[in-house]
């Protein structure tokens, strides 16, 4: 075990990728979470090395933990050979403890696929209960025609570096966080992974940003990704999520993708509503668990 560095990231994503290929999305997120996760969900926490760690049997990668999400959550993710094993248990007990190191909540969590039976196996002897439906994981594929979107009086393109300072607004009027231009541009748009080609945003007349998702692409097995998806609160009910979503379809059926997924909370009906709209259908649902500190 060693800690993580930003070198990591392209290794680990094709890692990733080998190993979806090799059997399949049960357990495994897609590629484009790694960086969204040890980024933008472990911000102003602490150095991503000391929450994020690699694990590695000769020159090869076997295991990856990020600790510390939201503050009391983590995530691991270990190799096919390993599933179900004392060293994927192991795994989780790092993640678990360096998060309880860290978290003020009374508990530390993570959530795992409802097909995934040795990841429950492993929570459950470590203490872990299950208390939650987590994400609903939806999936279309991307052959044939695209369902239609339009925004009338706004402008679809890929973001740019000078989009920073709009984009922290959208995001804090979307989610409720507190993003600055600055933390942005410092915090997700230079580091590892990001490319603003991939962030599709919708512009209004008056230049502010009005709705935004950035998609991520495996090649290995021609799958893209959503995360995030968002719309300023000023700018909803308008269609916009949804035109920056096509958009991003469009170009990634050019680029051959063939499938493409998103996850949201299972009690969001907003997102529910737009992601069936466009075609997703449930195929998994993630199940929350967790035990007290």
């Amino acid at each position: 075990m060693r800690p993580y560095r930003d070198a990591d990231l392209l290794p680990l994503q094709e890692t990733v990728a080998a190993w979806i290929a090799e059997v399949g999305r049960c357990g495994y997120d897609h590629i484009g979470e790694l960086p969204h996760r040890i980024y933008e969900n472990l911000r102003g926490r602490r150095p991503v090395g000391e929450l994020v760690q690699v694990w590695e049997d000769g020159p090869g990668i076997v295991g990856l933990g990020i600790s510390g999400r939201f503050g009391e959550a983590f995530d691991v993710f270990a190799a096919p050979a390993l599933r179900g094993s004392a060293a994927e248990e192991q795994m989780l007990r790092v993640a678990a403890e360096t998060t309880a190191g860290v978290s003020a909540r009374a508990y530390v969590g993570t959530d795992v696929f409802d097909c995934d039976t040795a990841r429950i196996a492993l929570l459950e002897r470590l203490g872990f209960a299950r208390f939650r439906v987590w994400d609903d994981v939806r999936e279309r594929p991307l052959g044939g025609a695209l369902p239609e979107a339009a925004a009338p009086g706004f402008t679809v393109r890929s973001a740019t570096v000078e989009d920073a300072d709009g984009l922290a607004e959208a995001r804090n009027a979307s989610f409720g966080e507190d993003w600055t231009g600055a933390l942005y541009r410092d915090e997700v748009m230079a580091r590892p992974g990001y490319d603003p080609a991939r962030e599709i945003v919708a512009v209004a007349p008056d230049g502010r940003i009005a709705a935004f998702t950035v998609y991520w692409v495996d090649g290995r097995n021609r799958i893209g990704h959503f995360e995030p998806v968002g719309t300023h609160s000023a700018f909803q009910r308008r269609g916009l999520a949804r035109a920056v979503m096509v958009e991003a379809m469009a170009r990634m059926a050019g680029a051959g993708i063939a499938t493409v997924t998103v996850n949201h909370n299972a009690d969001n009906e907003a997102a529910r509503r737009l992601y069936e709209s466009l075609g997703f259908t449930k195929k998994h649902e993630t199940y929350g668990y967790r035990r007290a500190t």
